[in-house]
């Protein structure tokens, strides 16, 4: 699926610590835990939580964030529709990564099991 370059090239400057406090709130929201959003994070990223508190800190971009992320293999699992995309059909790598992490929050927050989000 194409996504325009204008959007992608949003993707690459948004900072991970502007849209976090957003996961935070979407999942607290509909009964789920910062914990259960950090494992979620953790499994797509391998970014412990300490290590996600560094990267908001440093206020990284997306970018940034997926350059050091050690992409979970199984992250070719994570499929359906997010913000209008569909992510397995996503052709800009960091675009997609983004969208990963998004549908896994929309998961999460949706009140799927961690097990089944985890796709391990």
């Amino acid at each position: 699926m194409k996504t325009t370059s204008k959007h992608d090239e949003r993707m690459t400057k948004m900072t991970f610590a502007s849209v976090y406090p957003h996961y935070v709130t979407k999942v607290e929201k509909k009964g789920r835990t910062k914990e259960e959003l950090h494992q979620v994070i953790e499994w797509l990223t391998a970014f412990d939580e300490n290590m996600q508190q560094k990267l908001i800190d440093e206020k990284v971009t997306f970018e940034e964030f997926f350059q050091k992320a050690k992409l979970n293999p199984n992250a070719k699992l994570i499929k359906g529709v997010i913000c209008g995309y569909r992510v397995e059909e996503i052709e800009n790598p960091l675009t997609q990564k983004v969208r990963y992490l998004d549908k896994l929050v929309d998961e999460l927050a949706k009140g799927k099991k961690i097990e089944k989000i985890l796709r391990d």
